[in-house]
């Protein structure tokens, strides 16, 4: 079996290749892309198939997809430009007859009015038309969007535009173990799996956090443009503010809400909760 994995200099495209050695995949069956192949010199050393590859440029996805049996397509970062990369992988596929393509897409792609569920949906919808067999992982938040603004918590508290809408978070390693199942089992392919793990609120973020630093922690619930500003007042640059603020209020209204037991069947586990999260993080 080859797998080539896409993104594997990123956080979850790393955390996929790590889980398809721990499950016994040969490293020299599993090829990872990345643009900078200097950050993947330690897979490479361990056996691991390394190979230079960019969204943007068409040729090298063609030669890095070459005798690719499965495609580990982690969807780019660059929100905006996603559509013609994605584009490109797709079709490089298609070209290389790759057997299965696994897409990471978000919660509801198909139906979601978040402003990140547009370029998935193009994605999706150019995968059903290209013929590929494909399966579609649609995950939700990341825990570690909470995690890791642990200390601002702390001196700050939580706020957001989320109101009393449950969010399914779950870690990128629970993410990849899943993905990894799916690669290296049968019976996949044109499945859609809506993924996250246990609901919370961002007030049960809050109560959390007070539980297990001590503190009195507590959440504001703030206007959408508000919570732009308050985005852009910390450093984010004003579009990824506001899209993250949209994301909370997606999140409002259920457009990050999965059931828990989709990610658990894939893992054969209970997921990650925030509880223990948190406690890591601290």
């Amino acid at each position: 079996m080859s797998v080539v994995v896409t993104g594997a200099t990123g956080q979850l495209g790393r955390l996929i290749v790590e889980s398809l050695l721990r499950r016994g995949v040969p490293a020299g069956q599993i090829v990872a892309l990345g643009r900078s192949v200097d950050r993947l010199a330690d897979l490479a050393d361990r056996g691991v198939v390394v190979r230079a590859a960019d969204y943007t440029d068409p040729e090298s996805l063609r030669a890095a997809f070459a005798d690719a049996e499965k495609l580990m397509f982690v969807s780019g970062s660059e929100v905006g430009q996603r559509v013609p990369q994605h584009h490109n992988v797709i079709e490089a596929a298609r070209q290389a007859g790759v057997g299965l393509v696994v897409y990471t897409s978000i919660a509801h792609a198909d139906t979601s009015d978040l402003l990140l569920a547009t370029e998935h949906r193009a994605t999706e919808e150019e995968l059903r038309a290209s013929g590929l067999p494909y399966v579609l992982l649609r995950n939700s938040w990341y825990l570690e969007n909470y995690t890791g603004q642990l200390p601002g918590y702390l001196a700050h508290g939580v706020a957001g535009s989320a109101g009393d809408g449950r969010v399914s978070a779950a870690t990128r390693a629970d993410y990849a173990e899943a993905a990894a199942e799916v690669l290296t089992t049968d019976g996949h392919a044109g499945q859609v799996y809506e993924l996250g793990g246990e609901a919370f609120t961002m007030t049960e973020l809050a109560a959390e956090v007070s539980r297990q630093s001590g503190r009195d922690v507590s959440y504001t619930d703030l206007p959408v443009p508000a919570y732009t500003e308050l985005l852009v007042s910390a450093g984010l640059p004003e579009p990824y503010a506001a899209t993250l603020a949209d994301a909370d209020r997606g999140i409002a209204h259920g457009a990050l809400y999965v059931p828990v037991e989709h990610l658990e069947k894939l893992l054969g586990r209970r997921p990650t909760t925030l509880a223990e999260a948190l406690r890591v993080a601290g």
